[in-house]
C-alpha cells in the first residue's frame, strides 16, 4: 500500500472514528449565513450507522477510495452513510442503526432514517454499481471505501439544498479548513493508491488537500451519478466502468 505520508500506528477504523469526532466538534464551530436556514450533521443524528459503518469496512487499508462531495436529501442525511442509499446500506451493506433528528429540523426535509421510503438516486447508482462490479458488499470494500468530503447538509427556507461550493467565500474557506483536514486524516489511516473524485468538485478538494502530501495516492475522476448530470442518466455505470478501466485502477475488469 501506498500512504499518504508517513502512517501513524493505530487501527484504522479507530482513526476513523477519532478524525470524524474531531470533524464533527470543528464544524459545530461553524455558522452559516442566509439563505442557508438549516444545516444538518449526519455526524452527529446518525453516529451510529456512521460508526457500524467505519467498522465493519473500515478497519484495514483499501487500496481505492471514492470521495463525494456531501449528503443527498434520501441518503446519507438520512442514513448516516455516505450516498446511504436505505435498501442499499440495510440490505446490501448489512447495516441499520437508529437515527435521531437534528436540533432544528427543517419541514420540508424530516429525518426519517431506515423508515424513509424515498430512494437516493446517486447512491441506488453507486452502489449498484458497486453490487454489479463487485457482487457482494464485502468484496466491494475488500478493495474500496466511500467517503464524503463533507457530512454537512445546507437547506435554504424553500428545502432546496445548497452545496458547499454554493456559499460564501468566508463560510467556504472555514468549511474547506475543517473537511481537507479531516480528509487528509481519513486517507492516512486508510492508506489508497488510488483517490477516485465522485464528480469535479470531489477532484479539486482532493488535489487540493493533498498537495502537500510526500506520498499522495494517485488521483482519478468519475462521473458524478446526479440525475441532474444528463450524460449520467445515459448510462453511469458503464460510463464509471469506462473510466476506472482506462485508468487502470483495477487489474481486471470485473465481470
Amino acid at each position: 500500500m501506498k500512504p499518504v505520508d508517513t502512517p501513524a500506528a493505530g487501527d484504522p477504523a479507530e482513526r476513523l472514528i477519532a478524525a470524524a469526532r474531531r470533524l464533527a466538534d470543528a464544524l459545530d464551530l461553524l455558522r452559516f449565513a442566509p439563505p442557508v436556514t438549516h444545516v444538518y450533521n449526519p455526524l452527529r443524528y446518525a453516529w451510529p450507522s456512521w460508526e457500524a459503518y467505519l467498522r465493519r469496512y473500515g478497519s484495514r487499508p483499501r487500496r481505492v477510495v471514492f470521495l463525494g462531495m456531501n449528503p443527498g436529501p434520501f441518503g446519507m442525511m438520512q442514513t448516516g452513510v455516505p450516498f446511504g442509499e436505505v435498501a442499499a446500506v440495510r440490505d446490501w451493506m448489512g447495516i441499520e442503526a437508529p437515527v435521531s433528528v437534528p436540533a432544528m429540523q427543517h419541514p420540508k426535509r424530516p429525518i426519517e432514517g431506515f423508515a424513509c421510503r424515498r430512494s437516493e438516486v446517486s447512491g441506488r447508482r453507486l452502489w449498484g454499481w458497486a453490487a454489479a462490479r463487485f457482487g457482494s458488499a464485502e468484496a466491494f470494500f475488500d478493495e474500496c471505501f466511500v467517503l464524503n468530503w463533507c457530512p454537512l447538509v445546507f437547506l435554504e427556507a424553500s428545502g432546496r439544498n445548497r452545496t458547499p461550493e454554493q456559499l460564501p467565500v468566508g463560510e467556504r474557506e472555514r468549511l474547506q479548513a475543517a473537511c481537507d483536514g479531516h480528509l487528509r486524516e481519513a486517507l492516512d489511516a486508510l492508506r489508497p493508491e488510488w483517490a477516485i473524485g465522485i464528480g469535479g468538485f470531489a477532484r479539486r478538494r482532493l488535489e487540493v488537500a493533498l498537495a502537500d502530501c510526500a506520498q499522495a495516492p494517485r488521483i482519478g475522476q468519475v462521473l458524478h451519478p446526479s440525475p441532474a448530470s444528463p450524460a449520467a442518466n445515459r448510462g453511469w455505470s458503464e460510463a464509471v466502468d469506462r473510466t476506472l478501466d482506462e485508468l487502470g485502477v483495477f487489474e481486471r475488469p470485473r465481470s
